[in-house]
């Protein structure tokens, strides 16, 4: 009997394959004939004097994938292993990957027609495009706050691992670089390897790009020289020494030493040196259940810890009070390793959450300061993982804040989330049609911190991670989380990720379950995410404009509720939540912002269950209160210090304090005071749709003109029927959609993921 199974599973396999082989035939020369159609069209609309970029990349996209699937279909085992490595693929593995090289021919097919019908219509005068730069990565620059390319904001795209092939840069980025590792340390006395000097010698500086510097790898003769211990206790997965042994600045001062001076001044430096990829030293426990990648410290690391709150308490009289202990020194101090985070909210657990991430930021300084005695110029960032931030993960030693202010560009690797293939909910489905929590927090914090600075991310999680993955996803998904993450203040990004060789095939013994479902096998989707580059870049100043909007609303983050608080970033992100579809550009306020920027950079700060707060983070909310500023918080904000002792209240002083019950009294009153101080949009927009939130997420400025422009993205999971108007004008509202070059209704409807980008006037 299982005999005859298989004999009929392998015969439904031979005859797919048959019957595929002819149809592959077929789709090809269909695909063919329709890239010369194409072409083509291309050629007269040339002769036009019309911009055809967008359309000779759709070509490119088509001729590439075509290799591709060619490949796919010769490697049918190979894929069916790797989807079976992706969970909601594992158990139609077989049929998947045997499907794949059609899929692929189809999407390439329907992405053609796509370009043959638009092409046409921009033939026939029925649309109109405004040029597309054609970015040289060899003449762009970048700068403090962008990066420019003729003396234009630009934004660039490309992917980790793309092979560097003119065929492929062209179109999908030219992005440059180095890699250092501990791993080319080659003895004790700091011998780097000569091939890598070599190397580095020889390296031509032609576009931007960033050095990785990995902390991967420790050579056998640092274990040996530094202990046992030196890659016991570690910062996984990407980080495989003690931060804290002396022999970590030994081993590192070696690497730089002699490699950074051969970097320093070189365009693939530009976008910075990466300290560390995706950074993270998680120290708890949670009972039983498991802890993705936590570890123990070392001995060097508790002894830190005595000395930091021997400096922090002054007294053990002092510790023994707040922690109720009663240790005759601070040589006796003990604390558990893992810290379990049944603790949170005690005094040792946030002692132990404070000083766990100030000895990160100090070994990160350290390595700042090393790079700069070879390269006084040198940029620093980090791929920090800011789901950290925005998830509130207790105890991960990363203080986004303080390492965004260490920096000189904002790296990160942003996520979002298409959907979710592991078991349970993120929370966002019932309401909108992506998970969008991270990106937009995530931004708009780190655009709070440090408002001139360059937003890199350096390994985009915004189509796909490891338990976000859709073999069949909406290709305007990508636009509109590429235009959302630009607007927000996103300047370059290097999509996670391109694992082909230019041929098509992957890279040798390569075994990923972060394939299977991804942008390499996905036509449309690539080709959509250029696009959208392509279209920002058009316009750029607008677009850059959006990305430096004052933010007159600002939700005041407390590290001290965070580490207390397991929920407390579900409660701002509520506050959050119900004005980011205001049209008015949100931000943050913390103790430090409140401190070294420009108060009238905002109109109000709101303060949202944030019950524990240091005495500073209290005094900078009276300082801002003292200077005039106005503050709302809620009836159970600011009650307490980080130990739970009572705090006095905020008093009104020379500004204004508003005292609130719940978050709908601050949302109305936060709306008010901007609209008091002409701080809102000249455009309103009513959204109606089949749910009873709204979904449409919007921005507006000024263009050189003086006329309003209108950014829109539907979050939403439904349609949405919106009404543009003009704040107290009877007059008409008129829209110019800029993408398009056309005149459209100011009362348009946006189906899920779709973007408007329109000119908006009042016409008298």
């Amino acid at each position: 009997m299982l005999v005859r199974l298989k004999y009929k599973v392998l015969l439904i396999i031979i005859t797919v394959l048959f019957v595929g082989f002819g149809n592959a035939q077929t789709q090809e020369k269909l695909a063919q004939a329709k890239i010369k159609t194409l072409n083509t069209l291309i050629s007269k609309v040339e002769k036009q004097g019309k911009d055809v970029l967008k359309e000779k990349m759709t070509v490119r996209t088509a001729e590439v994938f075509l290799e591709f699937a060619n490949w796919d279909e010769k490697n049918v085992s190979m894929n069916t292993e790797l989807f079976k490595l992706v969970s909601n693929y594992k158990d139609k593995a077989t049929e998947t990957a045997t499907e794949l090289p059609n899929f692929e021919r189809t999407d390439v097919i329907k992405m053609l027609d796509e370009a043959i019908e638009y092409i046409t219509l921009l033939k026939d005068g029925k649309v109109n495009r405004k040029e597309i730069p054609n970015v040289d990565w060899k003449k762009v620059n970048v700068e403090k706050a962008q990066i420019t390319f003729n003396n234009r904001p630009v934004f660039l795209a490309d992917y980790t691992w793309k092979p560097e092939t003119k065929k492929l840069e062209e179109f999908y980025g030219s992005l440059d670089g180095f890699y250092i590792s501990p791993a080319q340390i080659i003895n004790a006395s700091g011998e780097v390897n000569e091939n890598i000097l070599s190397n580095l010698n020889s390296k031509p500086s032609v576009t931007p790009g960033f050095v990785f510097i990995n902390n991967k790898g420790v050579p056998k003769w640092a274990t040996t020289k530094y202990g046992d211990g030196f890659t016991k206790f570690q910062g996984p997965p990407f980080f495989d020494y003690d931060i804290d042994n002396p022999g970590a600045k030994e081993m590192m001062s070696f690497l730089i030493k002699e490699t950074v001076p051969k970097m320093a001044g070189n365009k693939y430096t530009d976008l910075g040196y990466m300290l560390c990829n995706e950074p993270r030293w998680i120290n708890y426990k949670n009972g039983n259940k498991k802890v993705w990648y936590n570890s123990e410290v070392s001995s060097y690391t508790i002894e830190k810890f005595k000395a930091w709150l021997k400096e922090k308490h002054s007294s053990i009289a002092n510790l023994n009070k707040i922690w109720k202990t009663n240790y005759t020194s601070f040589n006796e101090v003990t604390i558990e390793n893992p810290i379990d985070v049944a603790l949170q909210g005690t005094p040792q657990w946030y002692d132990w959450s404070t000083f766990n991430d100030a000895r990160v930021l100090e070994w990160f300084t350290w390595m700042k300061s090393e790079i700069r005695k070879y390269d006084p110029s040198a940029k620093s960032q980090l791929k920090i993982m800011p789901s950290f931030f925005t998830d509130n993960d207790p105890c991960t030693g990363i203080d986004l804040e303080a390492l965004a202010e260490l920096s000189e560009i904002n790296g990160n690797d942003i996520a979002a989330h298409y959907n979710y293939t592991r078991n349970g909910k993120m929370g966002w489905e019932d309401d909108y049609i992506f998970g969008w929590r991270e990106l937009f927090l995530g931004y708009d914090f780190l655009k709070s911190v440090q408002p001139n600075q360059i937003n890199f991310n350096s390994e985009s999680h915004l189509l796909s991670t490891s338990h976000t993955r859709d073999l069949y996803m909406n290709p305007k998904y990508a636009r509109a989380v590429y235009w959302a993450a630009t607007i927000l203040g996103m300047n370059a990004s290097q999509t996670w990720y391109w694992p082909r060789k230019a041929d098509g095939s992957l890279k040798e013994n390569f075994s990923d379950n972060a394939y299977g479902g991804s942008n390499n096998q996905q036509p449309r989707v690539t080709n959509e995410l250029h696009a959208t580059i392509m279209d920002l870049n058009s316009y750029s100043e607008e677009i850059a404009a959006m990305q430096n909007q004052r933010k007159p609303i600002r939700i005041f983050y407390s590290k001290t509720s965070a580490y207390n608080k397991g929920e407390y970033m579900d409660d701002l992100f509520e506050l959050y939540e119900s004005l980011n579809f205001e049209g008015i550009p949100l931000g943050f306020a913390t103790k430090n912002i409140i401190a070294k920027q420009d108060p009238s950079n905002w109109d109000v700060v709101l303060v949202q269950k944030t019950e524990q707060v240091t005495q500073d983070e209290l005094e900078q909310l009276q300082s801002y209160l003292d200077k005039g500023g106005i503050v709302i918080v809620d009836k159970v904000s600011l009650k307490f210090n980080e130990y739970g002792i009572a705090l006095p209240d905020l008093t009104q002083s020379k500004g204004t304090l508003i005292i609130v019950d719940l978050l709908e009294d601050m949302k109305l009153k936060a709306l008010q005071i901007v609209e008091q101080k002409n701080n809102v949009p000249e455009i309103t927009i009513i959204e109606e749709n089949e749910t009873d939130i709204n979904g449409c997420t919007w921005k507006c400025v000024k263009n050189e003109k003086g006329n309003n422009v209108l950014s829109i993205i539907n979050l939403g999971k439904t349609n949405a029927t919106l009404n543009i108007q003009f704040r107290n004008s009877k007059n008409e509202t008129t829209c110019f959609d800029l993408l398009n070059g056309i005149s459209i209704s100011s009362q348009p409807t946006l189906k899920p993921y779709e973007v408007l980008f329109v000119e908006v006037k009042n016409e008298k």
